[in-house]
C-alpha cells in the first residue's frame, strides 16, 4: 500500500493471521502432531485428575446426603489411670431425654465368639464381634435388612442373631434359618443386614439382643457404643452436652465423634493423593511446553528462506513475530483441546466403570486451556522474536 509516496505494509487482519499461522503448521504435520501431543498428554492428566477427583466427591457428598451428618456416636475411653471405662448401664435412657434428640440406640460388646460349628477352633472367629444390641439401632443407622428381619421385642429375648454384611460373608451364610455356634449355644441367623458406611463396625458383627446376650453370653449390661442421631442444627450443642448427660460424675471418660467426619477424613486423604497426580500434570504440561518451544525455534531456523522473502517483500518484523506467535499458540490449543477432549473422556469412563457420577467442572476444562494458551505465548516468544530480528539479506543467501 502507498501513502504519500511511502510504501506501507499491509495491516494482518485476525483472520488473515490465522490462515498464516495454519499454513505454517500444514507444511510439517508429524512434528506439529508430536509437539501437540505433549501438550495434550499433560491437559488430559490434570482435566482427568480434577474430574475423577470431583467425581468421588459429589458421590460422598450425595452419600451424606442420604445418611445424614447428624449421627452421633458416645464411647468409653480411659480414665485417669490409663485403664479402661464403662458407660453406665443407664447411658440410653439419659441420651434419651436429651431434647433434641431423635432417636438413639446402643450396643455392647461381649467376649463370646460365633462360629459357624463348635467343631471350629474359638480362636478361629474370622475378625467378627459378638454384640449385644438395642432394638432401635437399626432406625438410628438408617440400616437395612436384606434377607429376613430385625431384633424385635420377642426374638431380642431368644437366641437369635443378626448378621452385618461382611459378618455374613465371611462365615459363609446367605440366608435366614441358618444356625451358628456362639458362645456355649447354637444361635440362629434371623436376619442379614446391607451395608453401613457410618458403621463399618456393625457391619463385621453378629447382634443379638441385650436379655439374650445377658442370658446366654454373659453380658454385663454395660452398653459400649451409644448411636443418636439429633435435628442438623443441634448436633453441636448435643455433641457438647453428651459426655455430663452419659456420665455426670467423669465426663472426661466418654468420647464423642460424629462417623461422617471419618468419611470427609477419607476425601481429604485422597485430595494429597490428587495434589500429587496434579503435580505430575504440570510436569507433563511444562514438558509439552517445552516441545513446543523446540518445534518453533527448528522452524525458524529451517525457514530462514521464507521469512527474508516475506521481509523482502514488505513483511515488517512485527508481522513476522505475529506470524510466529500464531503458530505456537495455535499448536499450544490444538494439544489443549485435545488433552481437555481425552480427560473428559477418561473422567466419564472412570467414574462409570466405578459407578460415580461423572462430574468434569468447567473451570478444569476452561483453565486446561487457558494453560495451553500462556505455554503457547512463553513458548513462542523466543522463536518469534528470533524470526523478527533476521536480516532480509542473510536470511535469504542462508543455505
Amino acid at each position: 500500500m502507498i501513502r504519500a509516496g511511502r510504501l506501507t505494509p499491509a495491516r494482518l487482519s485476525p483472520s488473515d493471521v490465522v490462515r498464516v499461522g495454519v499454513a505454517g503448521l500444514r507444511s510439517r504435520p508429524t512434528r506439529v502432531a508430536l509437539s501437540a501431543l505433549g501438550i495434550a498428554i499433560g491437559i488430559a492428566t490434570m482435566v482427568a485428575v480434577i474430574g475423577i477427583s470431583s467425581s468421588s466427591r459429589e458421590q460422598l457428598l450425595r452419600q451424606l446426603d442420604r445418611l445424614g451428618t447428624n449421627l452421633l456416636t458416645v464411647s468409653a475411653g480411659r480414665t485417669l489411670f490409663g485403664e479402661d471405662s464403662k458407660l453406665p448401664t443407664g447411658a440410653l435412657g439419659m441420651v434419651d431425654r436429651v431434647g433434641p434428640v431423635r432417636t438413639a440406640a446402643a450396643t455392647g460388646s461381649t467376649k463370646a465368639t460365633v462360629r459357624r460349628t463348635d467343631h471350629i477352633p474359638r480362636a478361629v472367629t474370622g475378625g467378627i464381634a459378638v454384640q449385644a444390641a438395642t432394638t432401635g439401632l437399626l432406625t438410628t443407622l438408617e440400616g437395612t435388612v436384606v434377607r429376613g428381619a430385625w431384633l424385635n421385642a420377642a426374638t431380642e429375648r431368644q437366641p437369635a442373631v443378626v448378621l452385618g454384611s461382611k459378618a455374613a460373608e465371611r462365615l459363609g451364610v446367605t440366608g435366614t434359618g441358618v444356625r451358628v455356634w456362639m458362645g456355649k449355644r447354637w444361635f440362629t441367623v434371623i436376619g442379614v443386614l446391607g451395608p453401613m458406611p457410618l458403621a463399618p463396625e456393625i457391619e463385621r458383627s453378629a447382634l443379638v439382643g441385650f436379655p439374650a446376650a445377658e442370658e446366654h453370653l454373659d453380658f454385663d449390661g454395660h452398653p459400649t457404643t451409644l448411636y443418636e442421631r439429633s435435628a442438623e442444627e443441634a448436633v453441636e450443642a448435643v455433641r457438647e452436652v453428651l459426655p455430663r448427660t452419659v456420665n455426670s460424675e467423669n465426663p472426661e471418660e466418654v468420647e464423642v465423634s460424629r462417623p461422617s467426619d471419618a468419611l470427609a477424613a477419607r476425601v481429604a486423604a485422597a485430595g494429597a493423593f490428587t495434589s500429587l497426580l496434579l503435580g505430575l500434570g504440570v510436569v507433563a504440561l511444562l514438558v509439552g511446553g517445552i516441545g513446543v518451544a523446540n518445534t518453533m525455534v527448528i522452524s525458524v531456523l529451517e525457514r530462514r528462506k521464507e521469512i527474508g522473502l516475506r521481509r523482502s517483500l514488505g513483511a515488517t518484523r512485527g508481522q513476522v513475530r505475529v506470524q510466529f506467535m500464531a503458530e505456537s499458540l495455535l499448536l499450544s490449543a490444538l494439544g489443549g483441546v485435545v488433552g481437555a477432549v481425552l480427560g473428559a473422556l477418561a473422567t466419564v469412563g472412570y467414574a462409570l466403570s466405578r459407578d460415580l457420577p461423572p462430574v468434569v467442572p468447567p473451570w478444569a476444562v476452561g483453565g486446561a486451556v487457558a494453560a495451553t494458551l500462556v505455554i503457547g505465548v512463553v513458548a513462542g516468544l523466543y522463536p518469534a522474536m528470533r524470526a523478527a530480528r533476521l536480516s532480509p539479506t542473510v536470511a535469504l543467501t542462508t543455505s
